[in-house]
């Protein structure tokens, strides 16, 4: 492989996480079906057909933008493999994150809004995404009951749902109020009342 060769490859990606950037962004401020390609491109500095080189389709930018967010944060959560109490403290520490990223948390707001509705194109993956955020969250709390650090009474298949509620409803508030809940504040509250340890 040539160096221009290289070069060419290196400008193509960080153009193709430029548009990712510009597109989390806009479908954060209007939502995906609020969302133009044109303007993306545009924001990006390339033509329509420049943004339709790196993603054919509007839906496949939506996916890609999603899988992005997932790669990043899934990579955090999972350093370590904290489970049990450390997998808890994990969820109020990406809460704490998120208090810095009022976009990220404005685009999985707006699009799991949106994709309550089956012919939108995340639906299947929101759907997949709860599905696996309550299942972790409910290992997490098994594991937390088998050491002896979960309260009696608290089930940990509910105290999953109830959790991922929880973090989710914070995050609207967050927006709503110019980002003046603690997230992360209320989140660790929640959890050490559940726990028999310290957080």
């Amino acid at each position: 492989m040539t160096r221009d060769t290289r070069r060419g490859y290196a400008k193509g990606r960080a153009k193709r996480v430029e548009i990712l950037d510009q597109a989390m962004a806009m479908f954060g401020e209007v939502g995906y079906r609020g969302a133009s390609l044109r303007v993306i491109a545009t924001r990006c500095g390339i033509s329509h057909p420049g943004l339709l080189h790196h993603f054919p389709t509007k839906q496949s930018l939506l996916l890609a933008v999603l899988e992005h967010r997932d790669e990043v944060d899934g990579e955090w959560l999972a350093l370590g493999g904290p489970k049990g109490v450390d997998g808890l403290r994990r969820l109020v520490d990406l809460a704490a994150l998120n208090a810095e990223r009022r976009g990220i948390v404005e685009l999985f707001s707006v699009l799991a809004a949106e994709a309550t509705s089956t012919d939108h194109p995340a639906h299947t993956y929101f759907v997949e995404r709860y599905r696996t955020s309550v299942l972790t969250t409910a290992a997490s709390y098994r594991k937390a009951r088998d050491e002896g650090a979960l309260r009696t009474g608290i089930a940990p298949d509910e105290a999953a749902q109830q959790l991922v509620a929880l973090m989710d409803g914070l995050q609207i508030q967050w927006l709503i109020s110019g980002c003046g809940t603690d997230m992360a504040g209320v989140l660790r509250a929640h959890v050490q009342a559940q726990l028999t340890v310290a957080l």
